[in-house]
């Protein structure tokens, strides 16, 4: 039997397998008929010849291998696209722009309603003092804290919106 023949039999042999194995990793219809058809053009170009005994395993893993070398190459492209963005969405902000938002949020900080609120902001970003210390010190539990916290960033955000805007 001629390597041709013997290629077009695996073919068909083996196929379907092959294609559903590549369609299990990939979830891309069109990807996993390109790995499969790339195995067997590779297989006909390169004039490899396979055992019987042996075809099947070696079908699939070579399936499998090419499906993983696909996954790693979008995962690639996916980091380079997304460094690309990161890339372009830096701005730089002028010193003068820096200034008038620091001054917006320490005027924030000072405002903040109970000044409980203020005195865990200031402990926990200014003094680097953790939640934990903070419920202790105050007496009360960490949930409490995170409460007053998330009520102090809710409002930071809202003054600053209106003082920036401006």
């Amino acid at each position: 039997m001629t390597d041709q023949r013997r290629l077009e039999k695996l073919f068909k042999q083996y196929y379907r397998q092959m294609y559903r194995l590549a369609t299990i990793l990939l979830h891309d219809d069109a990807e996993s008929k390109d790995v499969v058809h790339d195995i067997f053009a590779h297989l006909l170009n390169d004039h490899v010849s396979l055992e019987e005994e042996t075809a099947g395993s070696y079908l699939l893993t070579s399936v499998r291998n090419r499906c993983l070398n696909v996954i790693n190459s979008r995962q690639r492209h996916e980091r380079i696209e997304r460094l690309y963005l990161l890339d372009l969405d830096t701005t730089v902000i002028p010193t003068e722009r820096l200034e008038e938002e620091l001054k917006a949020l320490y005027k924030g900080i000072d405002l903040l309603k109970p000044p409980v609120c203020r005195d865990i902001i200031i402990q926990h970003f200014r003094d680097g003092v953790t939640f934990k210390e903070i419920a202790s010190r105050m007496g009360v539990s960490e949930t409490t804290v995170y409460k007053y916290l998330r009520s102090a960033l809710s409002q930071l955000r809202t003054h600053l919106k209106k003082t920036m805007s401006v």
